[in-house]
């Protein structure tokens, strides 16, 4: 028997018992529809970090702060017992030696009021950036401009807003030259911020820029600030991260078999973070959803079976009129595979609409793989095969003279 003639039999099957095969095709449509939604929401999750994190920090750039990457309570518990606050001085002394750094600078960061006119919003974000974070920092001004140097120099009390800041307080963008009150001081809108939209449903854009200086006086010296040093054009990120460990190793006087007393952060090193972090929990997930593929695989052997007693005098007549066993085999095999698949695509359909609603309508980040939309194919063409083996080979083992007495 010709593969396509076998595939035309089982086609012409679904149709002449049409809800039987929709009753068995449940099983799969479920199976594959969960596996492949999940996988879009792991991959979209994954893919999504990774392009906040790195439009976040860029691509080039390391972060030196007080806690690094911090993986435990207890990890937390000792950074705060023997690491140092990293201050202005810290930023000069790497600017001044660093060889592969095109740029140095220092951030603060602390919470304020906010308030303009008759508009008050609490607890925004303040961040005071050194006059270099210019050449760093993502975020880039759509009306006006960025704090300048000499902002910074001669303290003067100007800000730069995000965009939702400004829809809040004003109403709209373009306000330039208005005034806010940051706890209560008087600051001029020097710029507003490009929107940055959302992460997994909180605002990227409610935050004010302000110089270091002025940051300095308003919550004083004392706090620890992070260093931001971006490589050199062609410098490898990982030489970089050496050349700032040994310098800052080196100015806090870390014997050499101590740990450090500062932390690296890295685009790279937060996306390996949650990958590691969620990828066990994917592949739960992931292990926990194949479940409900092989209850479906199981129904399918089931109506095979059923299918292979209903049609025993079919068998008989086909095996007397020559058909080998191989053929037989091929049949119902082929017959099975195909419900199977056509189980998988209409469950890869279903994810596919799934995916696309949770971006309309959620912020959950969720992007179909290619390789989701291969392997529910494959793996529903798979559950064919392997649970569709034995209805087969029964059938293909049946006595021709018992399978035509049959009735």
């Amino acid at each position: 028997m010709r593969f396509w003639e076998a595939i035309k039999i089982a086609l012409s099957s679904l149709r002449a018992h049409k809800l039987r095969s929709f009753l068995t095709l449940l099983g799969v449509i479920f199976g594959v529809m969960t596996v492949v939604a999940v996988a879009s929401v792991i991959e979209g999750f994954f893919r999504y970090v990774d392009r906040t994190v790195t439009a976040d920090l860029g691509a080039n750039t390391v972060i030196v702060d007080k806690f690094g990457m911090i993986n435990s309570f207890e990890a937390y518990l000792d950074a705060v017992r023997r690491n140092k606050d990293l201050t202005i001085d810290d930023m000069r002394y790497l600017g001044e030696r660093m060889t592969l750094a095109q740029q140095v600078a220092a951030q603060g960061t602390s919470s304020a009021e906010i308030r303009a006119a008759s508009e008050k919003l609490t607890a925004v974000t303040v961040r005071g950036n050194s006059a270099g974070m210019i050449n760093i920092d993502t975020t880039q001004p759509e009306f006006g401009r960025y704090p300048s140097e000499a902002d910074d120099e001669r303290r003067r009390n100007v800000a730069l807003i995000g965009s939702e800041i400004a829809d809040k307080l004003y109403g709209r963008r373009d306000v330039v030259g208005r005034e806010l009150k940051i706890n209560g001081l008087p600051f001029e809108v020097i710029g507003v911020a490009k929107e940055l939209g959302t992460a997994f449903g909180q605002s990227r854009d409610d935050f004010v820029i302000v110089p270091l200086s002025v940051f300095q006086k308003m919550w004083g010296t004392r706090a620890s600030l992070s260093l931001h040093v971006r490589a050199a054009d062609g410098a490898d990120l990982g030489v970089v991260q050496d050349q700032i460990r040994m310098l800052m190793r080196a100015r806090h006087r870390v014997a050499y078999a101590e740990k450090d007393t500062f932390g690296l952060v890295t685009a790279e090193a937060i996306n390996n973070f949650v990958q590691a972090l969620f990828g066990i929990i994917a592949a739960v997930a992931l292990g926990i959803t194949s479940i409900s593929l092989v209850v479906g695989g199981i129904v399918i052997m089931n109506i095979m079976l059923v299918t292979v007693t209903e049609r025993t005098r079919e068998i008989g007549i086909r095996k007397s009129l020559g058909a080998r066993r191989h053929d037989i085999l091929m049949q119902f095999l082929v017959e099975s595979t195909t419900l199977s698949l056509v189980g998988g695509l209409i469950g890869l359909g279903i994810a596919v609409v799934i995916s696309r609603v949770l971006v309309a309508f959620t912020p959950v980040p969720a992007e179909l793989p290619y390789w989701a939309g291969f392997l529910a194919i494959g793996v529903s063409s798979g559950v064919g095969v392997i649970f569709g083996i034995y209805p087969a080979w029964k059938a293909a083992r049946l006595d021709p003279i018992v399978a035509l007495r049959s009735e």
